[in-house]
């Protein structure tokens, strides 16, 4: 069950950590941690691919691609969610090429693009955790205090959810949660 980490002002639950299958989730936007190319891959950009079925490989094809650190947003084809946000996560490469920064710049990107489209809710996977390498302990620190600061501050995002594909990924996210806490 997920668990709340923090109330709006109206005093529902603006950010949520969670197991789940993403391409299941009834928001306005998923995030895809997509490659570079935007066409399609492995681990949650392959299953969003799938899911999501031909139409949105056939608009990401249109796209052009995406650099690491940015965001592009499509629509959410056969998807319950309305809209695809693709971001690039950085590889890991030891921590000394940028890659926190650059990931911080992932998840910004990505709520930025939702909050110009006037949208509300938004989930994300846990981006560059996969074959990108990024250590999911340092991973779900990023995420968290970004999200956590974004709405702080949004005027349309009030409801985001990290879900979570293995309880490993989720023990992570719970103990970043409660480390920032303190």
């Amino acid at each position: 069950m997920p668990r709340p980490t923090r109330r709006d002002r109206a005093g529902t639950f603006g950010l949520v950590v969670g197991l789940g299958d993403l391409t299941l989730e009834p928001v306005d936007a998923i995030v895809n941690a997509a490659n570079p190319s935007l066409l399609g891959g492995g681990g949650v950009d392959g299953a969003i691919h799938a899911a999501a079925g031909p139409g949105l490989l056939a608009e990401c094809a249109g796209i052009g691609g995406c650099p690491p650190g940015e965001a592009r947003m499509t629509g959410g084809h056969r998807l319950p969610a309305r809209h695809v946000i693709h971001t690039v996560g950085p590889v890991w490469r030891g921590g000394g090429a940028g890659e926190d920064e650059t990931l911080a710049c992932c998840y910004r990107a990505s709520l930025r693009l939702a909050e110009e489209a006037g949208l509300a809710s938004v989930a994300f996977p846990s981006i560059a955790t996969g074959i990108y390498g990024f250590p999911i302990e340092r991973a779900s620190r990023i995420a968290l205090r970004e999200i956590r600061a974004f709405l702080a501050a949004s005027r349309c995002v009030r409801s985001v959810k990290v879900v979570t594909f293995s309880e490993r990924d989720l023990a992570a996210y719970r103990a970043a949660e409660k480390e920032l806490a303190s």
